[in-house]
């Protein structure tokens, strides 16, 4: 229905508004409408009804027809050749878009896309080009000072309304959290930046302290609006000061307080109220104030607490308590992410609750998955995106316990996408299964957006579970979905970046690094101190059937093998023998 909003107003967005015959197809749509202008409309609509049916047949009849054609993806059948030259075309073409100065894409609104700067992460240091990287670092640091970033409570919120991530449209949305998590824990690993960790660290907190459910389940959302002093709702009520209730909270240190959160008329919002945000880094301000950086940090701590106490005390945003199984399959992930970079149990413990929720109460009977959970029922069948997170989700538990059950439960899981989502005319997969009650026309996803497309997630899962069980079905279909949509990626890439990561994978050598033996977690966390984005860990602490691993357990040694397409190097004992073995360079 938003496609045919899109292809009728020319632009997409919320709220959506879609006027159908009975049988479901569209005729009218816009977004949004003044109550007086709603009315008319509604009224002209239903005259138009009454009086000729068949106009409103014909313009659905034309609509469905292009809502058909514009998901239209063709099977290409020419050769598949994917080459670092193109590569670099499309991330020329993208730094036209690239704000060097504040960060994200020029102009506003700015919305942090994890998978583009997931992508371009990587593409820096296998390309080992400066400026993307320089460009990545921004990004991250000027998002994590803004406003969109929670100063107080952690978390980010969904965009930026300006271009300096000051003030922000205020909903909490999981999946942003989710994969920013991700983003930041991989970029942390790869430049070794203490401030990302703590982006990380207290952006779990804020999943925890308010959108965690009991059975480690995650709710969707926190709303932007709250009520204010008046008990009307307004958006950012919960999150922004006024001067005179921060220099009361504050007291002495409020200078200090003011210059780093830069409480001045320049960054004053609406109704004299402040977004709490930052310009300077910490080293800055304490040189500036004759402070070392620690005695600086324990005040900013102690001014969060503070904050956090006094605003607990304030009507709070409403929350969306749906589970989604799709977006705690992202958060899930960043947890997993988390652990992979800090090594800290804490992330490992909520990344197993929460994967344990997926796989014990959104299954299926039939081998299925549920879309969603609330009051204890789980009702709605599955789109792709839930299939296609949650078979990363597994994938990735596994790289860090080493427990093959997930890499089983992933293998279970594309098999029945296999069987009710694949088609076999372009071969791509639906969104929706081939079990549920058909709308207009069956969408295939493959536009990477603030949630990479489906079939992007899919294609990445299939590339590795290709490697895993030595089969070519899989590694066949990832290389051809990539093929089928090449030409798109080479036009845009900020449009198809989680596409490039597997774009990427086919260019210089892609590792899979197999640990066996007793010790086999050790050397695993060793490993993953290192950036290393173009491998997938295999690993066991006994004998394994996998075909990476078959034949390789020796009793009482633990030994790393480095290995392309199953064809390994000598096997070492120690990591670093290990790493001096791989080139992460194109």
């Amino acid at each position: 229905y938003m496609n045919a909003v899109q292809l009728m107003t020319g632009r997409g967005g919320w709220p959506l508004n879609c006027v159908a015959l009975p049988d479901g197809r569209p005729f009218w749509g816009g977004t949004y409408f003044p109550k007086e202008d709603w009315v008319k409309i509604l009224k002209q609509i239903a005259t138009l009804y009454k009086e000729d049916p068949a106009k409103a047949e014909e313009y659905a009849s034309k609509l469905t027809e292009g809502i058909k054609q514009s998901d239209l993806i063709t099977l290409n059948t020419s050769k598949a050749n994917f080459t670092k030259t193109e590569l670099d075309k499309i991330v020329e073409n993208w730094q036209s878009y690239m704000d060097t100065e504040k960060g994200g894409r020029k102009g506003a609104p700015k919305f942090p896309i994890p998978n583009n700067y997931q992508f371009l992460l990587r593409y820096a240091k296998q390309a080992n080009n400066a400026d993307i990287l320089n460009f990545v670092t921004t990004s991250l640091t000027k998002m994590g000072y803004g406003g969109i970033f929670d100063q107080v409570g952690g978390g980010f919120a969904r965009y930026s309304v300006d271009d300096k991530w000051h003030i922000p449209h205020f909903e909490k949305m999981l999946y942003d959290n989710g994969q920013l998590v991700s983003l930041y824990a991989n970029a942390y690993v790869a430049t070794k930046n203490p401030f990302y960790k703590d982006i990380v660290y207290r952006t779990t907190e804020f999943v925890e302290r308010e959108l965690m459910n009991e059975n480690g389940a995650f709710y969707s959302s926190l709303d932007a609006d709250s009520a204010n002093e008046k008990g009307t709702l307004e958006e950012g009520a919960f999150y922004v000061w006024k001067k005179e209730e921060l220099q009361n909270l504050i007291k002495s240190n409020f200078d200090l307080f003011a210059d780093y959160y830069n409480i001045t008329d320049a960054f004053k919002w609406e109704h004299d109220t402040y977004n709490l945000h930052r310009t300077k880094s910490d080293a800055e301000i304490a040189t500036q104030h004759h402070l070392t950086v620690e005695e600086l940090r324990k005040k900013v701590q102690q001014w969060q607490k503070i904050l956090l106490a006094a605003r607990a005390k304030r009507s709070r945003p409403r929350l969306d308590d749906k589970t989604l199984t799709s977006w705690n399959a992202l958060m899930l992930k960043g947890y997993i992410d988390a652990y992979r970079a800090f090594n800290d149990e804490h992330f490992l413990e909520k990344a197993l609750k929460n994967a344990n929720f997926i796989a014990t109460v959104q299954h299926k009977e039939d081998g299925g998955l549920y879309r969603n959970f609330k009051n204890g029922k789980s009702s709605i069948n599955a789109y792709l995106e839930d299939y296609a997170t949650v078979i990363d989700a597994y994938i990735n538990v596994y790289e860090v316990t080493l427990n093959e059950k997930w890499l089983q439960l992933a293998k279970q899981l594309a098999n029945y996408c296999f069987d009710h989502f694949y088609d076999d005319g372009s071969g791509m997969f639906y969104f929706t299964s081939d079990e549920d009650k058909g709308l207009i026309a069956r969408k295939i996803d493959v536009d990477d957006n603030v949630i990479p497309s489906s079939n992007s997630i899919m294609a990445n899962n299939l590339f590795k579970l290709g490697h895993y069980f030595s089969n070519k079905t899989y590694s066949k279909t990832a290389r051809q979905m990539l093929h089928n949509v090449k030409d798109k990626a080479l036009q845009y890439g900020a449009g198809a970046s989680n596409w490039l990561l597997l774009y990427s994978n086919y260019l210089g050598e892609f590792y899979e690094i197999a640990i066996v033996g007793k010790d086999a977690k050790e050397r695993l966390q060793e490993i993953n101190t290192s950036y290393i984005p173009n491998k997938l860990i295999v690993g066991s602490t006994e004998e394994s059937k996998l075909p990476l691993l078959e034949y390789k357990y020796n009793e009482g040694k633990t030994t790393i093998y480095v290995c392309i397409d199953g064809a390994c190097q000598l096997p070492v004992e120690e990591t670093e023998k290990a790493l001096q073995q791989i080139n992460i360079q194109f």
